[in-house]
């Protein structure tokens, strides 16, 4: 069973400003975002890193089944999945923030709406 990490800890966690998930910045350093790398571009980059995600964010929930839970349909997930499969993981329920404007039009060009993750944009 995974262990909720102490209040002091969660101050170090970033989440992805595309698709949510929560994490170490040495993890998105080392790997780049599991879900949406291919986009973001964040291995190995601390000023990629800084732009693709942020520290505000509200909310941790955890996604066990990618494919079928509702917390990923609530999350939108799905559309994503064009990128790539979603993986396990903790994901932040609300992140204040936008992707860089480079990735929005990438998002653009593969013909898929960019929706921010701080639900200002409701369906």
């Amino acid at each position: 069973m995974a262990s909720i990490p102490s209040q002091g800890k969660y101050k170090h966690l970033r989440a992805c400003l595309l698709c949510s998930i929560v994490q170490q910045p040495t993890d998105f350093k080392k790997n780049g975002c599991p879900n949406c790398e291919e986009i973001m571009q964040m291995k190995g980059s601390t000023d990629r890193i800084s732009v693709c995600t942020t520290t505000y964010f509200d909310g941790i929930i955890p996604v066990i089944d990618p494919e079928s839970s509702w917390v990923a349909r609530w999350q939108r997930t799905c559309e994503f999945l064009v990128l790539r499969k979603y993986v396990r993981g903790m994901y932040a329920v609300r992140v204040k923030g936008r992707v860089p404007e480079d990735v929005e039009a990438e998002l653009e060009s593969r013909g898929i709406k960019y929706r921010p993750r701080d639900q200002t944009d409701q369906d």
